[in-house]
């Protein structure tokens, strides 16, 4: 399936006085990454709230092998687990600029109606950049 890299740089206030990235700021993390994975296909998450589809979190697991410290260069390939119907499933692993794999991570998305607030199928815009 579809997969993007994605790069952030490690701030000082992202860590604990260890140098640690305090683990809380990895579902930032993985939003970055998912909006940079929509943007690379030419889907705009804003545009799609305008259009009245909302993408809340579902499910949301992480499994941490190495830290992460202040000043890292976090690399991460974020990848679509099957194509979406009502709901988004990502992938993703995080190295360090080293090539050491830190962090590997999955999510689960749905797709909503902002006015009904049930759950819709996937936006046949994105479908089809999917199936190019």
């Amino acid at each position: 399936m579809k997969s993007h890299l994605t790069y952030v740089k490690v701030r000082y206030a992202e860590t604990d006085q260890m140098g640690v990235v305090h683990h809380g700021n990895y579902a930032e993390y993985l939003e970055l990454a998912r909006i940079d994975w929509l943007e690379e296909l030419g889907i705009s998450y804003g545009a799609m709230e305008k259009d009245g589809i909302m993408l809340p979190v579902y499910e949301m697991s992480f499994k941490f092998l190495h830290p992460a410290h202040f000043e890292d260069t976090l690399k991460i390939e974020t990848r679509l687990k099957e194509l979406p119907r009502v709901k988004i499933a990502f992938e993703y692993d995080i190295y360090n600029q080293h090539g050491q794999l830190l962090t590997t991570a999955s999510t689960v998305l749905v797709f909503m109606d902002s006015v009904s607030k049930r759950p819709v199928r996937c936006p046949k815009s994105l479908l089809e950049k999917l199936k190019d």
